[in-house]
C-alpha cells in the first residue's frame, strides 16, 4: 500500500469515522518502525496460563467491519488455523467472523468479507480479535458484554481504540501502532502506553502494535494455551521468522 494511502487507511480506522487530529511531531515515531521490529519483544504478563477446553476446539472470533485492515485480520486467522496437535481429531482453534449486521463488509483495499454471525447471534467465544476497522457503537457495546468471559481479548494496530472506548484498557498498559501512540495517550490519559513494544499483555485483554504485531500476539495466545513448541512448530510452519512473540 501507498505510504500516503497507508496513513489515510489508518487514520480513518483509529475512530468511529471521525476526523482524526494531527500527531505531535515530537515523539510521533518514538517505537521503531513495523519493518525494523526483529529484536523488538512483547511484554507478558504473570499470569499467562490459558487452560484448552478437555474436548473440542477453541472457538475464536475476528471481529469485522468497513474499513477493516487485512494483515490486521488475516495475520491472527492465518496463526490460528495453522496450529495442529498430535493426535487431535479436530482443529484446535474454530474460526469466525462477527459483524454487526449480516452483510458483506469491505476492507480498506476493498476485500469483501461475509461474516459468519452477528452481534445477536454469535455463540460463546474464548478468544476475541479487533483489528483496526472503523467499527460501531453496537461493537464496543459487544466488548464490553463478552470480554469478561473470554479468555483473550485481544486488539491489533488501532484495535486498540474499541477497546479503550469499551474501557476495557482503564489502568492498565497498552500498546498500538506506533503512528498512534500519542493519541491513544492523549484521548486516554488512564492507560499506560508502551512504546517499542510487539505488544502488551494482560491477563484477560492484550494489545499488538501494528499490522505484523498481530501475528506475535497470536503465536503468543497459542504459546499460552499449548506451550512453547506448539508455538514454534506453528510458526515454523507459517515459514514465520518473527521472534517478537517469544517473551
Amino acid at each position: 500500500m501507498h505510504s500516503m494511502n497507508r496513513r489515510r487507511f489508518l487514520t480513518a480506522t483509529a475512530t468511529l469515522g471521525s476526523a482524526m487530529a494531527t500527531l505531535p511531531a515530537t515523539g510521533a515515531f518514538s517505537a521503531p518502525n513495523e519493518s525494523n521490529t526483529s529484536e523488538v519483544k512483547g511484554l507478558a504478563t504473570e499470569k499467562s496460563k490459558l487452560t484448552p477446553p478437555a474436548h473440542g476446539s477453541i472457538p475464536v472470533a475476528i471481529l469485522i467491519s468497513e474499513n477493516l485492515n487485512v494483515i490486521d485480520f488475516s495475520g491472527p486467522w492465518g496463526v490460528f488455523e495453522s496450529v495442529s496437535l498430535p493426535d487431535a481429531t479436530e482443529p484446535p482453534f474454530r474460526l469466525c467472523t462477527v459483524s454487526e449486521k449480516s452483510d458483506v463488509v469491505i476492507s480498506g483495499s476493498g476485500l469483501k468479507l461475509m461474516p459468519h454471525y452477528t452481534f445477536a447471534n454469535v455463540p460463546e467465544m474464548k478468544v476475541v480479535v479487533i483489528p483496526a476497522q472503523k467499527g460501531s457503537d453496537a461493537m464496543i457495546e459487544w466488548l464490553r458484554k463478552v470480554a469478561p468471559s473470554a479468555d483473550v481479548t485481544m486488539s491489533v494496530c488501532t484495535g486498540a481504540f474499541k477497546l479503550a472506548k469499551a474501557g476495557l484498557l482503564s489502568g492498565k498498559a497498552a500498546t498500538t501502532h506506533h503512528e498512534f501512540l500519542d493519541k491513544l495517550q492523549k484521548e486516554y490519559p488512564d492507560i499506560q502506553v508502551k512504546r517499542g513494544v510487539r505488544f502488551v499483555e494482560g491477563e484477560k485483554i492484550s494489545t499488538a502494535g501494528g499490522l505484523t504485531s498481530g501475528t506475535d500476539l497470536a503465536l503468543r495466545v497459542v504459546e499460552r494455551y499449548f506451550g512453547r513448541d506448539v508455538a514454534q512448530t506453528t510458526a515454523t510452519y507459517m515459514e514465520y521468522q518473527g521472534k517478537g512473540w517469544i517473551v
